[in-house]
């Protein structure tokens, strides 16, 4: 199989070193375009679609591998392995796909070198006392039976939370858009995988060194969960924005980019 054309594999910028970006659910590599331009001289960029999302190949799509997170780490790694990447990999997640690039590191330890987790959550569902993820399981139950009822009114209720805007909807409906883009089946297979998954256990193995970047007022991932995983994350560092929303590489790219270059040493040219 083509998994270049399969995952929409796109790579820009010239450096040696090498940036694997994952977007987030219902979302798409587009979602980077505000982080990318800061590393263009200094990475080799590379960015991909999960399958069924953006403008990766559709008839690749099987409901049975992307149920789990394992289906889309192995994206990861078929794509890693497609290009001849072996080694010194510096993954960026949003959301979910903290998780999957965590589960491809217990897969494949050799592959990656460090992590930037941008609104990560190893599990959103609350286990109280131990573990509060932000939402009760009926909740999360709640929000598939709205998608399957009113498609499109599901997508501009879910934006607004995710994108955490209160002044400008531009991000809002950036992600509306996405999430409208998608077919639903698609979207409702990812969104079981995302929201019910618990992944705190794979979280407490990985043992390489991650940037926790964690937003002080986010719906869908509370400070808690960032605290929590700097605690399972034995190599981590954590950095708290003050600022709203989820996406903070679409709404604050420019903390962002200065959080990864401060703590990650990836220096951009500045010729």
């Amino acid at each position: 199989m083509d998994f270049i054309k399969r995952n929409n594999v796109c790579i820009q910028g010239d450096g040696d070193a090498i940036l694997l970006y994952a977007h987030g659910f219902g979302c798409s590599q587009a979602m980077w375009n505000r982080i990318t331009p800061a590393f263009n001289h200094s990475h080799k960029q590379i960015l991909f679609d999960y399958v069924g999302s953006g403008q990766s190949d559709l008839s690749a799509f099987n409901v049975e591998r992307y149920s789990s997170l394992n289906g889309y780490a192995q994206d990861v790694i078929d794509i890693c392995d497609t290009l001849n990447l072996h080694e010194n990999v510096t993954f960026v997640g949003h959301s979910v796909s903290c998780s999957i690039g965590l589960i491809a590191c217990l897969l494949r330890p050799q592959l990656f070198n460090q992590f930037i987790l941008i609104g990560a959550s190893p599990c959103f569902i609350n286990f109280p006392p131990d573990y509060m993820g932000g939402f009760e399981r009926e909740d999360l139950v709640d929000l598939l039976a709205l998608m399957d009822q009113n498609y499109l009114g599901w997508a501009n209720y879910l934006s607004p939370i995710v994108a955490g805007e209160q002044q400008n909807g531009a991000i809002s409906g950036e992600l509306s858009d996405s999430f409208c883009s998608t077919d639903p089946l698609v979207t409702k297979t990812f969104a079981k995988a995302t929201f019910f998954a618990d992944n705190r256990d794979e979280f407490a193995r990985v043992h390489k060194p991650c940037l926790i970047l964690q937003n002080s007022h986010d719906s869908l991932t509370p400070v808690s969960v960032g605290e929590y995983m700097h605690r399972q994350l034995k190599n981590s560092q954590l950095t708290i924005f003050d600022i709203a929303g989820h996406c903070a590489h679409m709404s604050h790219p420019a903390l962002v980019i200065d959080a990864m270059k401060k703590n990650f040493c990836l220096q951009s040219d500045t010729r």
